[in-house]
């Protein structure tokens, strides 16, 4: 656990000697951000090996040709028409586990809240999620672990569907892994509030912070986003942020009990500007990036 601290100073009279350094020097080796970046790869494979669209079409009609059917194949990507962003058809993102209200509610077919996170509407989709997670989780897991930051991910993508699924009662379909991602914005940011104290530039921080957070936000607003995955997941994360991401904190014990220094605040906020995306379907799939 990165916890609060700094190195050791020197006592004076009446002052207990300190360590050297506190457990917030650990830094986890990151693995289970790679994992789930080459899941989501190995998944979207399986969505064009399944669509097949030289061989199966599109309801468009004869005249609209497959993506890079020469080079790709059985993994070409439907027209352009279809799917401006490089993927499946509608119909094969349903069949892989996209979200429906319909098939949830109707069907009991609660699995689609976490089978659609791992499903992405195109090669396009896929690359922006994937680098805003390498961008956002990879430093988080560094700081808190695998676990945390684990169960921050599954916890905000599971309620970014059901935000979803609660708002998006028509025949939309909804893919992607943008619910999890703002999650994770939403624990970064409760973070931030909770251990104010240990941050340098504590005001760019949150103005940082806040601007990535809103810019994501407006994004959702376009036509065919699905803005209600991203609050839904935003919520869970902000608030799983307050009880899994708590440092100790030991700037009162500083303050009153050891003698000045003159070392600045250890940390500062590692913030990236990143898109997240959560696509909407009908007939065709578009998103937000």
């Amino acid at each position: 656990m990165a916890s609060g601290g700094g190195q050791g100073k020197g006592p004076g009279p009446g002052y207990p000697q300190y360590a050297a350094s506190y457990d917030e020097d650990r830094r986890w080796w990151p693995w289970l951000v790679p994992t789930v970046l080459v899941s989501c790869i190995a998944v979207f494979a399986a969505e064009m090996f399944v669509n097949d669209c030289p061989r199966h079409g599109s309801p468009l009609g004869g005249d609209a040709t497959c993506v890079a059917e020469r080079f790709l194949r059985r993994f070409a990507f439907q027209p352009l028409r279809e799917n401006p962003l490089l993927g499946p058809s509608s119909a094969t993102l349903e069949k892989m586990g996209a979200l429906n209200w319909a098939k949830v509610v109707h069907e009991h077919q609660g699995w689609r809240l976490i089978s659609c996170i791992w499903l992405h509407a195109g090669l396009v989709h896929l690359i922006v999620n994937m680098l805003s997670l390498l961008f956002i989780g990879i430093r988080l897991e560094q700081q808190f672990g695998f676990v945390r930051i684990g169960v921050i991910y599954l916890v905000s993508g599971f309620g970014g569907s059901v935000m979803s699924a609660l708002f998006l009662r028509t025949n939309y379909i909804s893919v992607g892994a943008s619910g999890a991602l703002f999650g994770l914005l939403g624990s970064m940011l409760s973070e931030l509030f909770m251990n104010w104290t240990i941050y340098a530039n504590k005001a760019a921080a949150i103005i940082t912070l806040l601007f990535i957070i809103a810019i994501n936000l407006a994004i959702g607003i376009l036509p065919h986003a699905d803005n209600f995955a991203h609050i839904g997941g935003f919520a869970s994360g902000f608030l799983l942020g307050f009880v899994l991401l708590a440092r100790p904190q030991f700037g009162w014990m500083e303050r009153h009990e050891l003698p000045q220094t003159n070392q600045p605040p250890k940390y500062k906020l590692p913030v990236h500007l990143v898109g997240c995306g959560t696509c909407r379907a009908d007939s065709w799939v578009s998103c937000s990036i």
